[in-house]
C-alpha cells in the first residue's frame, strides 16, 4: 500500500476525484489551496491499482506544467484494510509501478567511482579464491560484486523500448567485464604457478547446471524488483554466474591459454544470455509495458528483438560448445 501524491492546480481536483472514484481507491483528501494556486491531493491505493491510477494521472496532467506525481511508501495503515492480502496475491501485475521500478533500476547503470572500486574488489577477492580452491572466499567476492542492477536494467530497457536506459546499462555491464577482466589478468602474473586450479578449471567450461543458476538468477533478480523483496542474495547469485567466469579470462589470458579463456568466455556469454532472457520473460509475464500506445509499438520491437537475439545467441553458444566437446 502506498500514497500517490498529486500536486496540481485547483482546478484538476474534480478530476483527480473522478480518476479516485473510478479507480475505487481506498480513500483521498485534498489540502487547502496554496498561494500558488495548486492543490495537493493525496490518494491511498492498492498495489493492483497503482499503475493504472498512474497512468491516467500522467495521461491528464500530461499538458500541465506546474503539476507533480509523487508515491509515498507506507509502513502501517490502520485500520487494516479488508481483502489487501488477497488483491496482491491475485494480481498478476508488479506489485510496483513501472515508474518505481525505472527508479530503482536506474541506479544500477551509473557508471561512478563506487561502481568501479567494488567491481575491482570483488575481481581482486575472486581471483584469489579461484586460485585457492577456496568457494567461502569466492562467495564472499560475490557479496560486493554489483553486476545484478546494470543486467536487471538491461533487460528492463529491452522490455519498455527505452533506448537509453539499454545503452547506459550495456556499458556499465562491459565496463564490470572489462575491468574485472584486467584485474584478474595483472594478478595472474603474481601467482602464475596457482592458475591451473580445481576452481578455475570448473569456470572454462560450459555445464548445463550453470546455465540453469544463471536462468534462475535472472528470474529471481526481476521478481525481487518487482515485488520489492531485498535484491541483496539475488545479487550473489548473479554474481556467481558472471564474476568468476570473467576472473577466470583474465587469468588465463595472463597464462596465454587462449582455449582456456574462450571456454570461460562461451560461460559468460551464455550466462550473459541466461539472466537477460529469463529477467526480460519475468518482465512480460507480469504485465510491465510502457504507457502510451506509442511507446509500447516502440517497446514491442525491441521486445521482439531481444528476444530472437537472446534466443539466437544461446542457440549458437550451445553449438560452439558441443562442436568444441567434440573437437
Amino acid at each position: 500500500m502506498k500514497i500517490i501524491e498529486v500536486i496540481a492546480d485547483a482546478g484538476h481536483e474534480d478530476t483527480i476525484r473522478g480518476i479516485a472514484e473510478q479507480h475505487l481507491v481506498e480513500d483521498i483528501w485534498f489540502s487547502t489551496v496554496n498561494a500558488d494556486g495548486r492543490v495537493a491531493a493525496r490518494l491511498l491505493v492498492r498495489p493492483d491499482q497503482r499503475q493504472a491510477v498512474l497512468n491516467v494521472l500522467q495521461t491528464i496532467l500530461s499538458a500541465s506544467e506546474n503539476a507533480r506525481i509523487l508515491v509515498h511508501p507506507i509502513e502501517v495503515s490502520l485500520p487494516k484494510l479488508k481483502n489487501d492480502d488477497d488483491d496482491v496475491n491475485r494480481s498478476k501485475s508488479a506489485i510496483i509501478s513501472r515508474e518505481e521500478i525505472y527508479t530503482q533500476v536506474e541506479k544500477g547503470t551509473y557508471l561512478g567511482s563506487s561502481f568501479v572500486i567494488l567491481i575491482i574488489l570483488s575481481a581482486i577477492v575472486s581471483a584469489i579464491g579461484l586460485l585457492e580452491d577456496n568457494v567461502a572466499v569466492i562467495i564472499g567476492a560475490m557479496v560486493i560484486a554489483p553486476l545484478l542492477g546494470p543486467n536487471i536494467a538491461f533487460a528492463l530497457g529491452t522490455t519498455l523500448g527505452d533506448s537509453a536506459l539499454i545503452i547506459k546499462s550495456a556499458k556499465v555491464i562491459t565496463a564490470g567485464i572489462a575491468l574485472a577482466v584486467g584485474v584478474a589478468y595483472a594478478i595472474g602474473y603474481v601467482w602464475p604457478d596457482l592458475l591451473y586450479s580445481d576452481e578455475v578449471l570448473a569456470r572454462t567450461d560450459v555445464t548445463f547446471s550453470g546455465t540453469a543458476i544463471a536462468l534462475a538468477s535472472g528470474a529471481a533478480g526481476a521478481l525481487s524488483l518487482l515485488t520489492s523483496v531485498s535484491g541483496v542474495l539475488v545479487g550473489v547469485m548473479v554474481a556467481v554466474a558472471l564474476m568468476p567466469p570473467a576472473t577466470t579470462i583474465g587469468l588465463m589470458l595472463s597464462a596465454g591459454d587462449t582455449q582456456a579463456a574462450f571456454g570461460a568466455l562461451l560461460l559468460l556469454a551464455m550466462n550473459i544470455a541466461c539472466i537477460n532472457l529469463s529477467a526480460k520473460l519475468v518482465f512480460l509475464y507480469k504485465g510491465v509495458q510502457p504507457r502510451t500506445w506509442l511507446e509500447a509499438r516502440k517497446a514491442n520491437q525491441s521486445r521482439t528483438l531481444s528476444i530472437v537475439f537472446w534466443i539466437s545467441l544461446l542457440m549458437l553458444l550451445v553449438l560452439t560448445m558441443y562442436l568444441r566437446q567434440r573437437i
